[in-house]
């Protein structure tokens, strides 16, 4: 494989269009913040990859942060493992959590992405995979059943045989009315899932779980505080479905820290806190240890590399964020998402990136 050596990095701010809003307990979000990232080698290769910062007031920050960082990178090679564990020396008194660790595991993917340009390979044959159809759940916001049936309708003519729905509203009866009339649509042939987003306390998760768990729940996603393991575990020893966690794990210690209080039943960690595609690999290697089925939470297009070759992965979590400035726009197939390449297989359109460059 022919060896890189970064010349420059650049950061780009972009807030784009969501297709439909993503309602949560905590707040609604409307647009898509991105950060975009190009990290451009001495041989010609750029590597690309993004970073989803919640809401835009993050993406100043971010992208004076990556400024700040460039001159320090300059002049190394990419050599994943290496240059993460450095910015993690560098960075050990300040902690590498928050926008530090995104900025970290976004240069990760971008490196991996330049990484597989130079071989003209996907991503997921460095890794020792290939490219694979995974199945893929439609993950949605807090959904009023009439309103969104056309919606959920949708998405099962798309082919798809799970969908994820956010639950924790004001009162707990509309958690148990959403759910039923959800069931109730999609049939009991359709994985459901659901998503607390961290919005209770744990006796009242436990008492707003049992009250839904007469409808065949795939999983329940963190249903209290993601810092709050004891809690978290006391909860999924009180009820009878599984426990989902791991997408506000920051790196894999955190993984660790959470495998180890008995916190989740399943995981699905991100790949912007995770630690990219290097945190990735760490942490499916403790899945694997404890036979703990995998998932991802969005960046469907790194998210379907890495979950690709791990042992025990279990669904991709489709959410579309970057599709309106990718070139190659997403696209599911029969239910399911497949990597490409070459790299991540991300590239900008960049008549859609000035069109919705952060003012």
């Amino acid at each position: 494989m022919e060896q890189l050596t970064i010349r420059s990095i650049a950061a780009r701010a972009v807030v784009t269009p969501l297709e439909r809003q993503v309602r949560t307990a905590s707040g609604t979000i409307g647009e898509s913040p991105l950060v975009l990232l190009d990290v451009q080698t001495d041989e010609g290769i750029v590597g690309r990859a993004y970073l989803f910062g919640y809401t835009p007031m993050t993406l100043k920050p971010l992208v004076c942060l990556i400024e700040q960082l460039e001159p320090e990178l300059i002049g190394k090679r990419i050599v994943p493992q290496d240059l993460l564990r450095a910015l993690q020396d560098r960075y050990r008194l300040l902690g590498s959590q928050g926008l530090l660790g995104m900025v970290a595991s976004g240069l990760d993917m971008a490196y991996w992405d330049a990484l597989g340009k130079a071989a003209d390979a996907p991503v997921v044959s460095l890794l020792g995979g290939a490219p694979k159809r995974l199945r893929a759940y439609d993950s949605y916001g807090m959904v009023d059943p009439s309103e969104d049936e056309k919606s959920l309708r949708a998405s099962l003519d798309q082919g798809f045989k799970a969908i994820k729905i956010k639950v924790g509203f004001a009162d707990a009866k509309k958690d148990v009315e959403v759910v039923r009339a959800v069931r109730d649509m999609i049939g009991p042939d359709i994985a459901l899932m659901v998503d607390y987003n961290q919005s209770l306390a744990p006796n009242e998760a436990i008492r707003r779980i049992r009250t839904i768990e007469p409808y065949d729940l795939t999983w329940v996603e963190e249903p209290v505080a993601a810092e709050d393991l004891q809690g978290a575990a006391r909860v999924r020893q009180a009820v009878n479905v599984d426990i989902q966690m791991g997408e506000n794990w920051w790196f894999p210690r955190d993984a660790e820290r959470a495998l180890s209080a008995n916190a989740c039943d399943l995981m699905m960690p991100d790949v912007m806190k995770i630690g990219g595609i290097t945190g990735w690999l760490s942490t499916m290697g403790m899945a694997q240890m404890r036979s703990m089925p995998m998932s991802s939470h969005i960046f469907v297009e790194a998210s379907a590399h890495a979950l690709a070759v791990s042992p025990t992965c279990h669904y991709l979590e489709y959410l579309d964020f970057a599709g309106a400035i990718l070139a190659q726009k997403n696209e599911i197939v029969d239910g399911g998402f497949e990597a490409r390449g070459p790299g991540l297989g991300i590239e900008w359109d960049e008549a859609a990136v000035k069109r919705y460059a952060a003012r």
